[in-house]
């Protein structure tokens, strides 16, 4: 199985939970931040992972250039799945989570959604995780990936 797990950070806290995402699963795998995938490689994969870290209820400006720029069939029939980091605060439940945001396009590219989004918690707007995240975030790709095959 190939797995491209894409994923914009501010901080680096998303940065760092892609790469957990990334080294739990097993088979061919590559962690990109978003600006260094061509949409012609997505083609490739069999699974597809994008993450983004939540600002204002939404994912990042560079996450949305790249979602909003992907071709309509580019993870068409593709199993996709999206995360976040976030705050645990009611503000922010208010507006929303980018994984949320993140998922409602993946399905209107036609995507195969394996699941809704998963948000993963920062402790502060800069971080750092939550204890137990980047071991939460390795069990839930492990998860994502035995329902894959």
């Amino acid at each position: 199985m190939k797995t491209l797990v894409i994923y914009d950070s501010q901080y680096g806290n998303t940065e760092q939970i892609a790469k957990a995402i990334g080294g739990a699963i097993t088979g061919e795998v590559k962690v990109a931040k978003v600006g260094e995938i061509n949409t012609a490689e997505l083609g490739s994969y069999d699974l597809v992972i994008i993450g983004s870290p939540t600002q204002g209820g939404r994912h990042t400006t560079a996450m949305k250039a790249f979602l909003d720029n992907l071709p309509a069939d580019a993870l068409k029939d593709k199993s996709v799945a999206c995360f976040d980091t976030r705050l645990k605060t009611v503000f922010v439940k208010l507006f929303g989570w980018a994984a949320n945001r993140i998922a409602d396009v993946l399905r209107d590219k036609e995507s195969n959604l394996v699941e809704p989004g998963e948000g993963f918690f920062v402790k502060s707007t800069k971080g750092p995780l939550a204890d137990g995240e980047l071991e939460r975030a390795a069990a839930w790709a492990k998860g994502l990936a035995a329902g894959k095959k």
